[in-house]
């Protein structure tokens, strides 16, 4: 991966190098402004780089009416998977020559580190949400009755705990589907573009606190969703990257394989043992994540006594497009849709 990484940035910077004056002016007067005083909108036409759909809209949200004189930029944006995503040279041209970028951290962005390095840069605002929620970021966990990787029934106990224990110390990256944590992580975003442009500070921290009160609203609307449910536990014939959502209002829950999961076929054992948990709970909904493919929580269905639970679907955020963003879709309509999912699951 670093070969392929210095490689693009090998190409990356040559381009930069030919292209990139009249960028690099543009930035020397953003750090001009920052000391030296206010700056008319519109002046200064910010680069910002964000990898996954969250962050984009986070910004779109935060810029308000200045987005349109801004060049906000979504790497993943046709619905490629956060844990498999590799970089062009285009996208590390994009991020060499911006303001400020945004990623996740963890595993999946093993890739930064050397491409920030390589820009040569170190005036670019940088954003790394699981830095920025420091000790919030919980661990991957593997549940009782879950797949992982490294499961192997030849392994003596000793070493299957080993393994087990390395596996839950990966951090578990999906930290956005945290209403608490989009705050905090918004109010990160805004602080930077204040600094980046301070003459539009009031109308960042504006949005910023209209913003967090929207959020504030829905993070209640869960909580009284939760508070009034006959049912306090999930089960998934999936994924499972909603541990945040589930701490935040007090859910238990099962799932065939962990968030950061590779695996995609179900063993028989996790099939009958989800089965059965959907059986003992009493469970009417089986849940999956975004996508097409359901059959695993289809077969933990057809396993069940009465055979009758819905397949409800919640949307982790990881498959959104830019042709979703088109359609009006935001960070804010999909948590709401998620909410009325729940509140079926629930039932």
């Amino acid at each position: 991966m670093k070969k392929i990484i210095g490689l693009f940035m090998a190409f990356s910077v040559m381009l930069f190098a030919l292209t990139g004056c009249t960028a690099a002016g543009e930035i020397s007067q953003a750090a001009g402004n920052e000391q030296g005083g206010s700056q008319a909108a519109g002046d200064k036409k910010l680069s910002i780089v964000t990898t996954i759909f969250p962050e984009y809209d986070w910004v779109k949200e935060l810029l308000g009416e200045r987005a349109a004189d801004c060049e906000i930029t979504m790497l993943l944006d046709n619905g490629v998977d956060l844990h498999s995503y590799q970089p062009t040279a285009a996208d590390i041209l994009k991020i060499s020559s911006c303001d400020m970028f945004i990623y996740v951290g963890g595993e999946s962005d093993e890739w930064v580190e050397d491409a920030l390095a390589e820009t040569g840069r170190n005036d670019i605002a940088v954003i790394n949400l699981l830095d920025v929620l420091g000790d919030k970021v919980k661990a991957e966990e593997i549940v009782e009755g879950m797949e992982h990787e490294h499961e192997d029934a030849d392994e003596d106990h000793d070493h299957e705990e080993g393994e087990e224990h390395d596996h839950e110390e990966e951090l578990d990256e999906h930290v956005w589907l945290s209403l608490n944590n989009t705050e905090a992580i918004c109010d990160e975003i805004a602080s930077q573009l204040v600094k980046l442009d301070p003459g539009n500070a009031d109308l960042y921290n504006s949005n910023l606190n209209a913003y967090k009160e929207k959020l504030s609203d829905l993070d209640a609307q869960y909580k009284a969703a939760v508070d009034g449910a006959s049912v306090k536990t999930l089960l998934f014939g999936d994924r499972f990257p909603f541990r945040y959502l589930t701490e935040d209002y007090g859910l238990s829950y099962y799932a065939a394989f962990a968030g950061c999961s590779a695996e995609s076929e179900a063993s028989f054992e996790t099939i009958v043992f989800l089965a059965d948990k959907t059986d003992e709970l009493g469970l009417s909904a089986i849940m999956t994540i975004e996508g097409k493919d359901h059959r695993i929580a289809e077969t933990v269905r057809d396993n069940t006594k009465n055979k009758d639970q819905q397949i409800l679907t919640l949307d982790s955020m990881q498959a959104t497009t830019s042709k979703d963003v088109e359609a009006g879709t935001t960070y804010y309509s999909i948590m709401s849709d998620n909410l009325e999912v729940l509140k079926e699951a629930l039932k």
